[in-house]
């Protein structure tokens, strides 16, 4: 058995292209049992194998293989990138001149997006009811989006985030930043990523979480030496990634 695929339309995102949304209900999901929402960038690549990747993450599968028992399975918002200005919206911070406009595509994710889902869905209040979450550029929104947006968001779920982007400015923003009342955060990083440079600033900020209080029950760190920077590795990490977030 399987959840269900569903669109929310296509969206107009000022400033960017237009869009459609497509959100998953997970197994055993109930209209009238309050559900958090998992929203992840790069949606395009967030369920299964398509021509353009070297597969999909498969994202439904890892959600409706959680025990119910011990963990929440979460309603997906998967939010596809808009092709030629992917750059533009997954880096809050220039790289080189270029990209750097990721802030106003998290007011859109915030202003428009979260209302349109809880117009249709049944969420937790506040923090409780939403997470952000992503692979590489998409991994670094998702941790940004949580400290920029913690009344919102709840926690992000970053694999292989790129936090070398805007000169590793995701560090001076985030001591910037109060630590939020309600904070999970699952970082990871392949040791063949980049020929090997992208995890030391991922391990640095996962250290710099330990340092700001972040103990095993709000942080979760894996470095997976042989890994490189694909879908496929990430949808291995990832059942363990939703584990640690959704646990009861």
């Amino acid at each position: 058995m399987k959840g269900r695929f569903e669109s929310l339309g296509r969206m107009e995102v000022p400033g960017f292209p237009p869009r459609e949304i497509t959100v998953y209900r997970p197994l055993g999901y109930r209209e009238d049992a309050a559900t958090p929402a998992l929203i992840v960038f790069d949606g395009q690549n967030a369920f299964e194998d398509a021509p353009w990747n070297t597969g999909g993450w498969h994202l439904s599968r890892a959600i409706d293989a959680l025990d119910g028992s011990a963990h929440v399975a979460p309603l997906v918002v998967a939010v596809p990138h808009g092709g030629a200005t992917r750059m533009d919206e997954l880096t809050p911070w220039p790289i080189e001149g270029r990209g750097g406009r990721g802030d106003a595509f998290l007011d859109w994710v915030a202003g428009a997006l979260v209302p349109r889902v809880r117009s249709r869905y049944l969420l937790p209040e506040g923090a409780l009811g939403a997470a952000l979450g992503g692979t590489s550029w998409g991994g670094l929104m998702a941790v940004h989006g949580h400290f920029r947006f913690p009344g919102l968001y709840g926690g992000a779920l970053a694999l292989s985030p790129s936090c070398w982007v805007g000169d590793f400015a995701i560090f001076d923003d985030l001591r910037r930043r109060e630590v939020p009342r309600f904070s999970r955060v699952y970082l990871d990083c392949g040791g063949r990523e980049a020929e090997g440079r992208m995890l030391p600033p991922a391990r640095a900020l996962a250290e710099e979480l330990r340092g700001r209080g972040y103990g095993p029950d709000r942080l979760m760190w894996v470095e997976d030496p042989d890994a490189d920077h694909t879908e496929l590795e990430w949808r291995k990490r990832l059942p363990a990634a939703l584990r640690f977030m959704y646990r009861r």
